[in-house]
């Protein structure tokens, strides 16, 4: 008999961390898987789950995507002759293609670029970005307005 595939409740998730304040401020077109450059010290955080991503966001200089404001609290155990800056920027790594679309999207189109979420893939740290327009006070009272008729729907459906 083959055995089932499916997910203990010990088994740990693939997220590190997700930034949900950007799908309530922010419509979402297209997302791009990034690497990150890290120091050693921040890996060992990033496998503790000490990670923000909500004040974070991401930008382009010199045809190159930075991390700004993520913060990864660094560890007590962290080596003496380290001094660990919880708030540095960090590098995005990317194809040169996909910075090139980013790079169209964000200064002729007017996107910003918000970070999702932080996950592990194959041993990596990846971080999802996504090309992303700001919603207005009105926009975001439409989507709320929104999920509380699908909510209500379904109490509906149910009772019959």
């Amino acid at each position: 008999m083959a055995k089932s595939k499916k997910k203990q409740s010990g088994t740990p998730s693939n997220t590190i961390a997700l930034n949900r304040k950007a799908r309530h401020d922010y419509f979402i077109e297209e997302r791009y898987e990034a690497g990150l450059v890290l120091e050693g010290w921040e890996v060992k955080s990033l496998r503790a789950g000490r990670v923000q991503l909500s004040e974070s966001y991401c930008l382009l200089k010199g045809g190159e995507a930075w991390l700004f404001g993520a913060h990864i609290t660094p560890l007590n155990t962290v080596s003496t002759h380290i001094r660990p800056d919880p708030l540095r920027t960090r590098k995005l790594l990317l194809h040169s293609e996909e910075l090139r679309k980013l790079i169209g999207a964000v200064e002729r189109k007017g996107y910003a670029l918000v970070p999702l979420a932080l996950y592990w893939k194959r041993g990596r740290v990846k971080l999802e970005i996504a090309l992303a327009k700001g919603k207005h006070k009105y926009d975001k009272r439409a989507v709320e307005r929104e999920k509380e008729w699908s909510r209500q729907k379904e109490r509906l459906l149910k009772i019959r």
